[in-house]
């Protein structure tokens, strides 16, 4: 496989400074190395400069840098579009906002393709509100509703080529949820998989059903990996901390069966805030856990002495 790395330095979605270091610890931590060993092919294609923006606003008075987050999405909708064409892209961030435009510019690959999109969001929230809900303006929680299209984007954010279904959408980890993204939900097709679920089903089962479902309709799988999918204990640097998260070991579990499966074509690595992180112990973990999604078997693990 042809790994690609991009680099986004964004952290204008999220109201703590420090995302914007996100690429250079995961490249430290030994990303692409560690891709390399598993024998793919890596090109590193640096990181993306901040795109120049132009006056947008809204009537929510709480939106923050609005302007900024408008002007990369359309940009990552370009790079994703142009580098899902060949090779598998791995877009380092950077908060969560970035996924309105990755998860964008992935979708209109998939059309051309004449493939449906799938999309798997490890997260402890849905990033479901919309311009006119959020209150608190971090536009970090709004990537999931631009690109399903739902209503609120309009005259802001840049027209969608082709919008996923949200039906193609499965959530997991979920655990922190507001009232406006809990009404959202209950109109709409997205599966959720919250800790309870994985508690009662174990992850594996609940992940097998969505895994079935893409392959049986022959689509693309993009993964969104937010740090805060992973329980604090063992991955603290991310700025939206909810307790009760993903294990090392259903991380792990997660990751090796999406390699298993074969259907994973974009991958998105978010809200590493190096800045908050222990030793660079949850850069290593993330690097880790890509490792497993393209290869690494359980068994051929490094040993690690800190």
């Amino acid at each position: 496989m042809h790994c690609k790395l991009i680099g986004i330095p964004l952290q204008d979605g999220a109201s703590q400074l420090g995302c914007e270091m996100g690429p250079s610890a995961l490249r430290v931590a030994g990303l692409a190395a560690a891709l390399a060993d598993l024998g793919h092919e890596v090109s590193d294609l640096g990181n993306l400069s901040p795109p120049p923006t132009r006056d947008v606003a809204h009537g929510n008075s709480a939106v923050r840098n609005l302007p900024e987050i408008v002007a990369w999405t359309e940009l990552l909708a370009d790079v994703a579009y142009r580098e899902s064409g060949e090779g598998m892209p791995i877009f380092l961030g950077g908060d969560h906002a970035l996924s309105a435009g990755t998860v964008a510019g992935v979708a209109r690959r998939a059309a051309d393709k004449g493939r449906p999109l799938f999309v798997l969001w490890l997260d402890a929230h849905t990033d479901l509100h919309s311009l006119t809900s959020t209150e608190s303006g971090n536009l970090h929680g709004v990537p999931v509703a631009y690109f399903t299209g739902q209503p609120g984007f309009d005259g802001t954010f840049p027209p969608l080529a082709t919008p996923v279904d949200p039906a193609n959408v499965c959530m997991i980890g979920i655990r922190s949820v507001d009232p406006a993204e809990r009404a959202t939900l209950s109109k709409t097709e997205i599966t959720v998989h919250d800790m309870r679920a994985i508690d009662e089903y174990g992850v594996a089962a609940l992940l097998r059903s969505f895994l079935d479902r893409v392959a049986q309709a022959d689509g693309l799988l993009h993964v969104s990996l937010d740090v805060d999918f992973l329980d604090p204990a063992v991955a603290p640097a991310v700025g939206t901390t909810v307790p009760g998260g993903a294990t090392f070991r259903e991380a792990h579990l997660v990751m090796e069966m999406l390699h298993d499966s074969g259907l994973v074509s974009s991958l998105d690595l978010v809200e590493l805030n190096p800045f908050l992180d222990e030793r660079g112990r949850t850069a290593t973990l993330l690097v880790d856990l890509t490792a497993s999604l393209m290869g690494r078997k359980v068994l051929d693990r490094p040993t690690r002495s800190f």
